[in-house]
C-alpha cells in the first residue's frame, strides 16, 4: 500500500502541474488577459502527454515499473475506452495527437490507478468482447478466458459435422455447467440459430450476468438460466424436465470428481471441457476406471499456446 501511495502522490503532483495551466483559464474569457492566456499554445512536451498517444505511453510506463503485466495493452483499452472506442487501433488518427479534455485526463487517471491496484482490464472496462459479441463483465465473476473461444469453435465445428437429432426446433440442445458471465452459452446460441440453452451456476451474480448480457444481446427467448448447485446431491433431477440434451459444455474454475459420478444419462451426450494441461491423462484415467458411467475420452485439443486445454468426452454406450 505504501508503493501504491507513493505512486498515486506522484501522479497527482504531475496532474496538477499538467491541469493548473487549463483549469486557470476557465471562467476567466471575459477580459483581455483571460483570451490571450487561453489562446496560448502549450509547451510542446505538455502538448505531446496531454494527447492519447501520451498518454498511453505515460501509462505504460507507469505500469512497467509497477510490475504491471501487460502495461502497453492495458494503457490502450482505457485510454481507447475513455475517447470512446473498444481498442486504440479503431481510434480515428486525428484523435491520437488532439489535446484531451481536463474529464478525460481525469477519467483516464481514475481507471488507471484502479489497473494499478492489479484490477483486471476487463473489470475497469465493465465489458469485454467474446466471440465477437460484446459483453458486461462485472467481479466476481470470472473473466472467459481468449482460449474459451477455442472451445466454442470446437464445439461449432462438431456441430457442423453431426447434426443433432435431439433438438425438437430443429437445432442443438445445449447445457452450460458454469454459465458465468454467459459467453459460451450466448456466442453458441447467436451462431446457431435454431438451438437452445440450458445455463446453470450456482453463484446469484453469475445468473443475473447471464440474465443481463442475454437480453443486451437480444437472444433471452433461446436461453433458460437455472441457479443450480451441481455438486449437490441430486441436484440433476432439477434439469430432467427439459428431457435429454445433445451435449454438455463447460468451462468451470475446477471439476469435482463426484459431479461426473452424478451426471444423469438422460442428460448426457456429449462434454466439452476446459481443463488445466495436466487434466487430460487424470481425466482419462479416471474415465477408465469407471466403466459404469458409460464415458469415454474421445479428443484432446490444444490451445494457440501448444498445451492440453480442451476435452471431449462421449458417451461409450447405452
Amino acid at each position: 500500500m505504501g508503493a501504491l501511495r507513493k505512486a498515486l502522490s506522484w501522479d497527482v503532483k504531475l496532474w496538477g502541474r499538467v491541469l493548473r495551466p487549463l483549469l486557470s483559464c476557465q471562467g476567466r474569457t471575459g477580459g483581455t488577459w483571460g483570451r490571450t492566456c487561453c489562446s496560448r499554445q502549450p509547451h510542446p512536451a505538455l502538448a505531446g502527454l496531454l494527447s492519447a498517444t501520451g498518454q498511453v505511453s505515460h501509462w505504460t510506463e507507469v505500469f512497467e515499473k509497477r510490475g504491471i503485466p501487460e502495461a502497453r495493452e492495458s494503457s490502450e483499452y482505457i485510454v481507447a475506452h475513455v475517447l470512446g472506442a473498444k481498442t486504440f487501433q479503431s481510434l480515428k488518427p486525428v484523435l491520437w495527437t488532439q489535446p484531451l479534455t481536463p474529464w478525460q485526463l481525469q477519467r483516464i487517471q481514475e481507471l488507471c490507478s484502479h489497473r494499478l491496484q492489479r484490477m483486471p482490464v476487463q473489470y475497469i472496462l465493465g465489458e469485454w468482447d467474446f466471440q465477437g459479441l460484446n459483453l458486461k463483465m462485472a467481479p466476481p465473476v470470472f473473466i472467459p478466458r481468449p482460449e474459451t473461444e477455442e472451445l466454442v469453435e470446437w464445439v461449432l465445428e462438431e456441430v457442423a459435422q453431426r447434426p443433432c437429432a435431439v433438438g425438437a426446433q430443429g437445432g442443438p440442445l445445449i447445457l452450460e455447467v458454469g454459465c458465468g458471465s454467459g459467453a459460451i452459452a450466448l456466442s453458441l446460441l447467436s451462431q446457431l440459430l435454431e438451438s437452445r440453452v440450458i445455463a446453470v451456476d450456482r453463484e446469484e451474480a453469475a445468473i443475473c450476468l447471464t440474465h443481463e448480457n442475454a437480453q443486451r444481446l437480444r437472444l433471452q427467448d433461446r436461453i433458460w438460466i437455472v441457479p443450480l448447485d451441481v455438486t449437490l446431491e441430486e441436484s440433476w433431477t432439477h434439469l430432467l424436465p427439459w428431457g435429454p440434451v445433445d451435449l454438455v459444455v463447460s468451462n468451470p474454475p475446477y471439476v469435482f470428481h463426484q459431479d461426473m459420478e452424478q451426471l444423469a444419462p438422460e442428460i448426457l451426450r456429449s462434454i466439452f471441457l476446459e481443463v488445466d494441461p495436466r487434466h487430460p491423462e487424470l481425466v482419462s484415467s479416471w474415465l477408465q476406471s469407471r466403466t459404469g458411467l458409460s464415458l469415454s475420452l474421445v479428443a484432446v485439443r490444444r490451445d494457440f499456446c501448444g498445451r492440453p486445454r480442451f476435452l471431449h468426452i462421449r458417451r461409450s454406450g447405452p
